[in-house]
């Protein structure tokens, strides 16, 4: 079955770096759409970065532009996402999640996904 597992979380003070690894497995890793999420206690979650993995091609939420880079190595089935320039607002729970076969874009509605990892936790300090 498919399984995603997160791992690079941590506590890093504020403009630090991090790199969130997501490596999937029980399925061909190719053509799909896949997204990092994040949630911080109390609030709702909501959707950082993706990639379509079969051209490469990336969306980011406007909060994170420009400091979050999403990036693929199909070799190895694994996801990236390359946090610089950290801020205390990027404290939550990163979830990697795969959408469903027929997304054929990077996309951060929810609803289009369906298979979520159990997490990594990132914690920034002022």
């Amino acid at each position: 079955q498919v399984q995603l597992v997160e791992s690079g979380g941590g506590s890093v003070q504020a403009g630090g770096s991090l790199r969130l690894s997501c490596a999937a497995s029980g399925y061909t890793y190719s053509s799909y759409c896949m997204g990092w999420f994040r949630q911080a206690p109390g609030k709702e979650r909501e959707g950082v970065a993706a990639i379509y993995t079969g051209g490469g091609s990336t969306y980011y939420a406007d909060s994170v532009k420009g400091r979050f880079t999403i990036s693929q190595d199909n070799a190895k089935n694994t996801l990236y996402l390359q946090m610089n320039s950290l801020k205390p607002e990027d404290t939550a729970m990163y979830y990697c999640a795969r959408a469903m076969g027929w997304v054929p874009r990077p996309s951060l509605l929810q609803y289009e996904y369906n298979y979520w990892g159990q997490g990594t936790q990132v914690t920034v300090s002022s």
